[in-house]
Order: C-alpha cells, then structure tokens, then sequence
C-alpha cells in the first residue's frame, strides 16, 4: 500500500481472499462504537501483514526466475518434517 492511510475498502482489498475479507467486514460491522478503533487497529495489522508477506513472495519468484538465491536466512526443516510424519504415522496424531 502507498503512503494513504488505511481504510475499511483498502484492508478489505488487501486481505486478498473473499472469505478473509467477509471476515473482516462482519466483524467491522459488528463491533460497538467504542470497540471500532481497537477492530480497525487489529486487522489493519493483519492487512499490513499480508502486502508484507505478498511482497516478500514476488521478491522470492522475482530472484528464482533470474536464477538468483533468494535473500534471507532459510532455515531446512526437511529432517523435522520427515521425524514428524514418521512419528504421526507409526503412533497416530494425537
């Protein structure tokens, strides 16, 4: 998002799924008066983590597809994963 403060349209917009946005709206929708600030507070963060995120991923596939390593630490989970799923498989989920 540009430097335009934030709005109930552009956290709906930027929270680019129907069902997150619908979310948003209800709860919006429903809050007493002098709870709107603390909702608006709590999914503008919430929007401001998405175009983050949004915009992390376009830098990760902007860099693979020049056939750069994409920047930040990378941390292998594969081993805990596979310990994991081995686990779950010989002794059930829960």
């Amino acid at each position: 998002m540009s430097d335009q403060p934030w709005t109930i349209t552009s956290i709906r917009d930027a929270l680019g799924t129907p069902a997150l946005a619908q979310r948003f709206l209800a709860e919006i929708n429903r809050a007493p008066a002098y709870e709107l600030l603390a909702v608006f507070a709590k999914w503008e963060r919430i929007a401001k983590d998405v175009v983050a995120a949004i915009d992390r991923g376009r830098g990760i596939a902007a860099a693979e597809a020049c056939g750069d390593e994409p920047s930040g630490h990378w941390v292998d989970a594969t081993d805990r994963v596979l310990t994991d799923a081995e686990r779950i498989r010989t002794r059930g989920a829960a």
